[in-house]
């Protein structure tokens, strides 16, 4: 296949999933198999992408905040579910912000040094689909009883923070979990089960965090020598595609919370996690 058209589809793949609750390291294993492994360098290109365009769906929230450290007392819209808040309002949600970010942030180093990680290979990767598919379901029925029995809560409290931050190391530690599914299950079990609310922290505390772990990784790669060698044509053409793909998925996904449940996403991981096990070669 040719070059431009293979980064192209990888692009696109990396964009639709890396937000959606169904992983996107069990795509894109499927994906390279077919049409050939990246460079590590590649592989974070369009991962930014991605973040990038959650960015700019979140821009009102991230400026509102900092206008609310700056003292303005004009209230910032909530984006994209058109509420409104107050300064302080802003204020705390961005403090819960940081305090899920440095859990990730210190306990991901922490991880990081002792080795903590499995591989991504088809097996683990697998596993964790087939798992995560489980707990979905579970982790929803438990939210659906509790927000019948306490009301819908769409705020976010110290705990449901401090999980968050916990759940996106959990996340990095296993492939194939889905760092938006693992962060969206700990808020609504910890106590936000409004899954707009819900799904909205997840994916703001994602902005800082995986630009900070793209940034470490890009570093690291590129002092190590990786981008000797790069299609640099190739990377921007997949660069691009992950950032207007994840930019559709995700005001998508936004939409469709509002009126549904993520059972199709804990089915669909389901069927992937059995289709790699029984698919790919176990090294893969």
């Amino acid at each position: 296949m040719n070059d431009l058209l293979a980064a192209l589809l990888l692009g696109i793949i990396e964009g639709i999933t890396e937000f959606l609750p169904i992983s996107s390291t069990g795509h894109l294993l499927i994906a390279e198999h077919w049409l050939g492994a990246r460079s590590d360098l590649f592989n974070i290109a369009i991962q930014a992408g991605a973040i990038l365009a959650v960015a700019l769906i979140y821009w009102k929230r991230l400026w509102g905040m900092l206008l609310a450290f700056l003292g303005r007392d004009a209230p910032a819209a909530y984006d994209p579910l058109g509420q409104t808040a107050s300064p302080a309002q802003s204020r705390d949600y961005a403090f819960k912000l940081i305090a899920a970010f440095l859990v990730t942030a210190v306990g991901g180093l922490l991880v990081k040094k002792l080795g903590w990680r499995l591989p991504e290979t088809v097996t683990p990767v697998a596993w964790a689909l087939v798992i995560g598919a489980v707990w979905m379901v579970l982790a929803e029925q438990l939210a659906a009883r509790r927000a019948a029995r306490e009301g819908e809560r769409t705020a976010i409290t110290w705990t449901v923070a401090l999980l968050v931050g916990a759940a996106q190391i959990a996340a990095g530690v296993f492939p194939g979990t889905s760092r938006s599914a693992a962060t969206i299950f700990v808020a609504l079990l910890a106590g936000t089960t409004n899954r707009a609310a819900a799904t909205e922290f997840a994916f703001v505390v994602g902005i800082p965090t995986m630009f900070a772990a793209t940034g470490y990784e890009l570093l690291g790669t590129l002092k190590a020598g990786g981008g000797a060698g790069e299609d640099w044509s190739a990377l921007a053409v997949a660069f691009v595609a992950a950032a207007i793909t994840a930019f559709v998925a995700v005001k998508w996904l936004l939409h469709y919370i509002q009126r549904h449940r993520f059972t199709a996403f804990a089915v669909y991981r389901l069927l992937l996690g059995i289709a790699l096990l029984l698919w790919l070669p176990a090294g893969a």
